[in-house]
């Protein structure tokens, strides 16, 4: 007489030796028996994924590791390579497109420097090796050189803004910033005012090259971002004319960056990203941790709403997106029509 432990493992042997790698099935068990599968999985090399409703879900195979998964990706993707910080959320203008839903009547919700000191020195001992600051407009803050010099003696940095403040005060705490170890990133939409100034005020343009013009002159390596709606999406000819604008204002063409809107914030359409879609940059605002910098006025993408300790949430977040690509390449199935 065949006893049910026997029954079963040949009952898991016949159903899961049929499935492909990665595919699952669902093999009946009565209740205690889950430690039969759990120790046949072991021994053969399967995963034992879990028990639904009378059934223990078996894939065929092991599923890649977090390490397996993330090595997948360029060293400079991984989760945890890159830093972002919102150091504020208030801004000088009110782009109709901006994901963080900035604008001079927006709070400030400031890290502070202290805050930022401290999640630099930890992103180093977390293995960081790049560091953002974004807003709202970081140049509204008047401690911004303490900020960046905090960061640049740790990383290199980018610093997101859109180039318009550039004069007194804020002038002074430029010409302080890192040569070095600093790289301002400057919004700025065409070669012509037109597209630009339609979403980001008129007359934006105009200053926005202007800060281009005295970043650079003041030794700064200068990196250009445009942001385009679906629906503006430039010919290679403007993208050209573009191309050669920068080129002429002594942008580096590496240097030179086109992307399309990103549905989140004001912006009522584009590209539509979800924690399932986006490949995580950890993102820290005064409101918690976030995914990706595109989300981090959104709950959709908060991880916590802790910032401190950083490696903590960097590993929650490398641990949830391995899970995801893990669900997606067991969830695939070959189909062939042809």
């Amino acid at each position: 007489m065949v006893s049910s432990a026997s029954r079963l493992v040949l009952d898991l042997v016949a159903r899961v030796g049929a499935l492909a790698d990665g595919e699952t099935a669902q093999v009946p068990v009565l209740p205690g028996e889950e430690q039969v599968v759990a120790e046949w999985c072991s021994r053969t090399g399967n995963d034992f994924v879990e028990v639904r409703a009378g059934s223990a879900v078996v894939r065929r195979g092991r599923p890649p590791g977090t390490d397996e998964v993330l090595a997948e990706l360029p060293p400079e993707r991984r989760p945890g390579a890159r830093l972002w910080l919102y150091t504020n959320f208030d801004c000088n203008l009110a782009c109709d497109y901006c994901c963080s839903r900035s604008s001079p009547q927006a709070a400030r919700r400031a890290l502070g420097v202290e805050a930022i000191r401290r999640l630099v020195q930890d992103a180093a001992e977390a293995r960081v090796s790049e560091v953002f600051l974004t807003g709202g407009e970081p140049f509204l803050l008047l401690d911004l050189d303490e900020i960046v010099a905090a960061c640049t003696a740790y990383f290199p940095t980018t610093l997101l803004t859109n180039g318009m403040l550039f004069r007194g005060p804020r002038l002074d705490m430029l010409r302080r910033m890192s040569r070095d170890r600093l790289v301002p990133q400057i919004s700025l939409d065409s070669a012509t005012p037109e597209r630009h100034d339609r979403h980001r005020g008129r007359g934006t343009w105009q200053r926005a090259v202007a800060g281009i013009r005295t970043a650079l002159d003041e030794g700064f390596r200068v990196r250009v971002a445009a942001t385009i709606p679906g629906d503006e999406m430039t010919s290679a000819e403007e993208e050209t004319v573009f191309h050669v604008f920068l080129d002429d204002l002594g942008v580096l063409r590496a240097d030179q960056i086109i992307r399309p809107v990103a549905q989140r914030g004001f912006a009522e359409t584009g590209v539509a990203l979800t924690v399932e879609t986006l490949v995580p940059e950890i993102t820290v605002t005064a409101d918690g941790t976030y995914w990706h910098p595109v989300g981090a006025a959104h709950l959709d993408q908060l991880v916590t709403r802790e910032i401190f300790p950083l490696d903590a949430a960097i590993e929650d977040v490398r641990r949830q997106f391995a899970d995801h690509q893990r669900t997606m390449l067991g969830a695939a199935r070959h189909f062939p029509c042809a």
